[in-house]
């Protein structure tokens, strides 16, 4: 099993940033990947960011890239999801995932394990 639990949330003004965590622990695979996804209210999980854990590499978004940044901390088992700009519209529920493998994927149904959740809330 594996345990996400995220923080860093919180509420910021439009124009202002958060940095958001996700602390990683239990069971670990020799490649996976992690994903950042939101939800707001009425609406369907989207996906945010991934980077695979082995690569580095990243994928994003279209309504956030230039704003978000995903990266990791192999030492500390963390992500990271650095939020500037922020808008109105991405007020929701964040929530990390991790799925085994190397494949980012946008798909919420391919990963296997999430955290709990983490409110952002940008007022205008």
């Amino acid at each position: 099993q594996v345990q996400l639990v995220e923080s860093g949330g919180g509420l910021v003004q439009a124009g202002g940033s958060l940095r958001l965590s996700c602390a990683a622990s239990g069971r670990t695979f020799s490649s996976y990947v992690m994903g950042w996804f939101r939800q707001a209210p009425g609406k369907e999980r989207e996906f945010v960011a991934a980077i695979s854990w082995s690569s580095g590499s990243t994928s994003y978004a279209d309504s956030v890239k230039g704003r978000f940044t995903i990266s990791r901390d192999n030492a500390k088992n963390t992500v990271y999801l650095q939020m500037n700009n922020l808008k109105p519209e991405d007020t929701a529920v964040y929530y990390c995932a991790q799925r085994s493998g190397s494949r980012r994927t946008i798909v919420t149904t391919s990963y296997d394990y999430w955290g709990q959740g983490t409110q952002v809330t940008v007022s205008s």
